[in-house]
């Protein structure tokens, strides 16, 4: 079986081509780097719309299959940022020590952390995590929550992600 992860950058502007999509490609890095077990990525550029989200997310999860959904952008304050509420509406159970983990992680380079409010969840066997638009930012709170991720999917019933060992160390608890 094939491990399918998805990626999906919430833009408004990457997704009308006004600039790069460097958030989307910055977790598709990390990805790589992190995870020795190999994968295949599902690959969005989305407008700001929670329709569209909610329905990309039921895709990924329930059509195509992906253990794990990283979402970039979306998670501030502003009107146009409707990532949280587009991923609670799709999920099954909440994962709120995910949010508080990567709010306070980024506490330590900017007090604009308490802005941000990325979310996680569950739909099915699916892992669903929201992270800021910025690259640095996202390497910031994926590193965060990272150690957790895999063992979150062993219990939700997905399949097992080893990493590399080097770069990003898990925790399962002995069995």
């Amino acid at each position: 079986m094939t491990v399918r992860i998805g990626v999906i950058n919430v833009s408004d502007r990457a997704s009308s081509g006004v600039y790069e999509d460097t958030p989307g490609k910055a977790c598709v890095v990390l990805l790589l780097e992190w995870l020795s077990t190999p994968f295949d990525v599902d690959y969005k550029v989305i407008a700001d719309e929670s329709a569209l989200i909610e329905s990309e997310l039921r895709r990924m999860a329930d059509v195509a299959g992906c253990c794990l959904i990283v979402t970039t952008g979306g998670t501030g304050p502003a009107q146009r940022d409707v990532t949280p509420e587009a991923t609670v509406a799709v999920c099954d159970k909440l994962l709120p020590g995910f949010g508080e983990t990567m709010r306070s992680a980024s506490l330590a380079f900017v007090p604009t952390a308490i802005l941000s409010r990325q979310t996680a969840g569950i739909r099915g066997r699916t892992l669903i995590v929201n992270l800021p638009g910025r690259p640095k930012a996202i390497r910031e709170n994926l590193e965060a929550v990272f150690p957790a991720i895999p063992y979150c999917i062993d219990l939700i019933g997905g399949p097992r992600l080893e990493t590399n060992e080097a770069v990003m160390k898990v925790f399962r608890p002995a069995s």
